[in-house]
């Protein structure tokens, strides 16, 4: 199992913690996985609003133009046509929701391999605690500096344990956001440079992840029996 140092946010060790190789080892790493993630994330995140009109919705009069025969012209029986100029889109884009399932054994999966990825890299950082006495931006931004952070993090709290001067004073970061760790996705740890998990945090998400895979393999040897 990989140990990894606990700091406090001044960026002392003042612990270590092992993490589960069931979830950190680095044969998680599923990159397939992340991409299908990630795509389906982003896919929720479209809203869908496209529109063109059809013939029913332009502009124009239903009129037919000129009688059916004798005239030696094409036939034609609106200027909604779209034949022609200004007439109606055909099989154009309508409002719809690019959302879809995607399995919770798959985005567990891909949870696992984005926090070995991370770890992998060394953008995994481990706190005791979030907490600062005083809800203030500064002080974070201090902590945050000190802990390495150069560009973008992602934050961590254990849902039980949030409060809310971490959420006050952490809130108008640049670069920063702070998740829960029930909340949290691949995507998220992904998309920010470092993600920085409370002790709790942490432990209570890799009991989770960890019991995920020992069902499945139980599941697995269940029905090879």
């Amino acid at each position: 199992m990989a140990n990894v140092d606990v700091l406090n946010l001044n960026g002392d060790k003042v612990g270590s913690l092992e993490l589960d190789d069931a979830v950190f080892g680095p044969d998680q790493v599923n990159e397939a996985l992340l991409w299908e993630a990630v795509k389906h994330y982003r896919a929720s995140l479209r809203q869908g609003t496209h529109a063109t009109k059809n013939r029913k919705l332009v502009a124009g009069s239903g009129k037919k133009l000129w009688k059916q025969k004798g005239t030696g012209r094409a036939r034609v029986g609106s200027v909604r046509s779209p034949l022609w100029r200004h007439g109606g889109t055909v099989h154009g884009p309508q409002p719809r929701s690019y959302d879809y399932a995607f399995p919770r054994k798959k985005l567990l999966g891909a949870l696992r391999s984005a926090l070995a990825a991370k770890l992998a890299d060394g953008k995994l950082t481990v706190v005791d605690s979030l907490e600062i006495a005083e809800a203030k931006t500064k002080l974070y931004h201090n902590a945050l500096t000190k802990l390495g952070v150069t560009r973008t993090a992602l934050l961590v709290e254990n849902w039980k344990t949030l409060s809310k001067s971490l959420l006050l004073g952490a809130r108008n970061l640049e670069g920063v956001e702070l998740v829960l760790n029930n909340e949290v996705h691949p995507y998220d740890l992904l998309r920010y440079d470092m993600a920085i998990f409370s002790k709790s945090a942490i432990e209570q998400l890799t009991e989770a992840l960890a019991k995920s895979v020992s069902k499945r393999k139980h599941a697995a040897q269940t029905e090879a029996a």
